[in-house]
C-alpha cells in the first residue's frame, strides 16, 4: 500500500510543477527580444506580491491616453534594488524600459525605470529575476 501512495505523491507532483513552471516563465508572457521605452503618468503602484505592479497613462502619437501596465518583481526583490513603496506615486511622471506583452496589450516586464529628470529609479532588472 505505501508503494502506491508514494508512486500517486510522485505522479502529483510531476503533474503540478509543469503548470508552476509555466506561471514563472518569462518568455511565456514576455518577448526578450522586444525591449521597449514607454513614458507616462503614474496611476497606481501596487507593491504586493506575487509581482507588483505600475499603472501608466502613456500618450500616444495621436494625442490619446493609452493604459499601460508595467509588472515588478516581488517587493523582496524590488527592496532588494533599491525600490520602496514610495519609490513611484500617482502623478509621477516617469519613463520605464522593459520587454513588452507577447500578446501586443499594453503590458510590459520592467526592466528599468526613470524619474522624470532621467535619474534611474533603483537598480535595473533581468529577465531571470524572481
Amino acid at each position: 500500500m505505501i508503494g502506491r501512495t508514494a508512486l500517486a505523491v510522485c505522479a502529483m507532483t510531476l503533474l503540478c510543477t509543469g503548470p508552476a513552471r509555466a506561471h514563472h516563465s518569462f518568455a511565456a508572457f514576455f518577448d526578450p527580444d522586444r525591449l521597449i521605452r514607454i513614458k507616462g503618468t503614474v496611476t497606481d503602484f501596487h507593491f504586493t506580491n506575487p509581482h507588483g505592479t505600475i499603472g501608466l497613462d502613456v500618450r500616444g502619437s495621436d494625442g490619446k491616453v493609452q493604459k499601460w501596465r508595467a509588472e515588478t518583481n516581488a517587493p523582496v526583490v524590488l527592496m532588494r534594488r533599491g525600490w520602496t513603496r514610495t519609490s513611484v506615486k500617482p502623478g509621477d511622471v516617469i519613463t520605464i524600459e522593459g520587454w513588452s506583452s507577447r500578446d501586443g496589450k499594453p503590458y510590459l516586464r520592467l526592466k528599468q525605470a526613470f524619474d522624470a529628470s532621467g535619474k534611474a529609479i533603483g537598480a535595473q532588472f533581468g529577465q531571470t529575476d524572481s
